[in-house]
């Protein structure tokens, strides 16, 4: 029996203090990460100016942390089920520690984007936390556990920008950066003293050759999709790029086919259970992040324009901050719709009431309070799909395997964002008003990425209806005696 299911037995209940300090202690590291990704938001209209470089060039301080964290996520999840969980955690926060202090320490362009790229190597840090509580914590703890880790990333989005903001406004712009080192800090001593390293490892040899080919591929794809309306779509470097994708891509899936341990397990991917869902987080991703352009750029753009608020900053980050807040609120009543409904429920549920948010967004949108509003409803949502993601991942992959598929499932996640962005960016680039001689984005441009970001939600809707069914559960009385790996798999469908 594994330690879970034994300490689930304990009449004492001895070990909850523990798992409450697991659980918070992994949630606090979770939100220090996606904190980390905002930060730099309120300046980068200043990068230019306070680094001495062209703008094209700045935006790579956001393009790094991307492209980082799209080839860090997979690959340290499966060294986390190689060599340990807590060990690759433990690693991942210092790296993202060392990063945070080199552009705090920045002057100029070249160190502000190699620290921002070391920054997104630690995002792989909220799919290990998942995987460590399916490791350690009791069954009855484990759906509301990681539903409160997996919106961890929504939360400290939510609540990153109005803090930036704020550190902007009143302090030099490395002050940001001295803070994401401070609590990095703080979440390394709280995972060595409350976070136990699991027994559950796959061992074996990492992939090297899949590691490479993997990272040439997602940076390839991702370059696309992020640089593709600077470079323009129809250039020879946006096209170049695009077919060396799909070539780099095709021959990763081949070669992974066939080596006898692979970074990516194509065909457990390919389970049913699996590839839905990692399709629908897709769609996902792509939903909540059009809420994060749409609504900063409508509260601060002029009041003269009809439908801008002429709001600061500060003011939009403070709208935004609620929803992080109800994504947490949100994350035990995902739980317990899973536990009474199964996760494919939850993961349904939760795309119609994103789907809903945008929709009130397109008839409410002339008041601050509606904006709120919006952001509310739509934060709902995404608690309860972000907290039945990892339960429907680790309901299909053996233990083993359980921080390399959930690290999976957030790159899927981190694509529908890209691709949000980029769709979006080019809409509101394209259907634009005259305002004082500057193009701003237009009322229908807005509505039109709002409608997109509905229909979304609409797809994951549609796509997740294609998950298996939850499996009966059979009473312990008489279910046979199963293996470790079983059992824990089991518990979690």
């Amino acid at each position: 029996m594994s330690d879970a299911l034994a300490r689930t037995a304990d009449p004492e209940g001895s070990v909850a203090p523990r798992s409450n300090s697991v659980v918070a202690v992994l949630a606090f590291a979770g939100i220090v990460v996606s904190l980390m990704q905002t930060l730099v938001i309120p300046i980068v209209p200043e990068l230019p100016k306070l680094l001495d470089a062209p703008a094209s060039d700045t935006a790579w301080a956001v393009t790094a942390t991307l492209l980082a964290a799209a080839v860090a996520t997979p690959v340290v999840g499966r060294l986390g089920d190689m060599f340990g969980k807590r060990r690759m955690l433990l690693v991942s926060v210092v790296v993202l520690i060392v990063g945070s202090i080199i552009c705090a320490l920045s002057e100029t362009l070249v160190p502000m984007i190699i620290g921002r790229a070391v920054q997104g190597l630690a995002a792989a840090v909220v799919p290990l936390g998942i995987s460590i509580m399916r490791d350690e914590l009791p069954i009855e703890r484990l759906a509301g556990a990681t539903a409160l880790m997996s919106a961890s990333l929504g939360v400290g989005g939510a609540l990153g920008l109005p803090t930036a903001a704020l550190i902007a406004d009143h302090f030099d712009w490395h002050v940001l950066f001295w803070s994401s080192a401070g609590m990095g800090v703080v979440a390394l001593v709280l995972v060595v003293l409350f976070v136990p390293e699991s027994a559950v490892r796959s061992g074996g040899r990492f992939d090297v050759v899949g590691g490479i080919g993997m990272a040439v591929g997602l940076v390839s794809l991702l370059l696309v999709i992020s640089k593709g309306a600077d470079w323009g779509w129809t250039s020879g470097t946006t096209l170049g790029l695009f077919v060396g994708t799909v070539v780099v891509l095709l021959a990763w899936g081949v070669y992974e086919l066939r080596t006898p341990a692979p970074l990516v397990d194509l065909r457990t991917t390919a389970k049913r259970q699996v590839l839905v869902t990692n399709l629908a987080s897709i769609a996902i991703g792509f939903s909540m992040f059009a809420m994060s352009l749409v609504l900063p750029q409508l509260l601060q753009l002029p009041e003269q324009t009809g439908y801008g608020l002429g709001r600061s900053l500060l003011t939009a980050g403070l709208v935004m901050a609620p929803s992080g807040l109800v994504m947490m609120a949100f994350a035990p009543v995902s739980a317990a719709v899973s536990k009474a409904k199964g996760p494919k429920v939850t993961l349904m549920i939760g795309a119609l009431i994103v789907a809903a948010g945008y929709g009130v967004n397109i008839v409410l949108m002339s008041e601050v309070w509606h904006l709120v509003l919006v952001s509310c409803v739509i934060g709902a949502g995404i608690g309860f799909t972000y907290g039945s993601m990892p339960a429907l991942i680790m309901g299909a992959v053996d233990p083993s395997e359980t921080a390399a598929a959930n690290s999976l499932n957030t790159l899927m996640r981190s694509i529908g964002t890209s691709v949000a962005s980029a769709i979006a960016g080019v809409i509101l680039s394209q259907m634009t008003i005259s305002f004082g001689g500057v193009a701003l984005p237009s009322e229908t441009g807005f509505k039109t990425v709002m409608a997109i970001g509905a229909g979304a939600a609409l797809l994951a809707f549609a796509v997740a209806s294609f998950i298996p069914p939850r499996r009966p559960v059979v009473p312990a009385s008489v279910a046979p005696t199963a293996p470790e790996s079983s059992a824990s798999t089991s518990s979690v469908s």
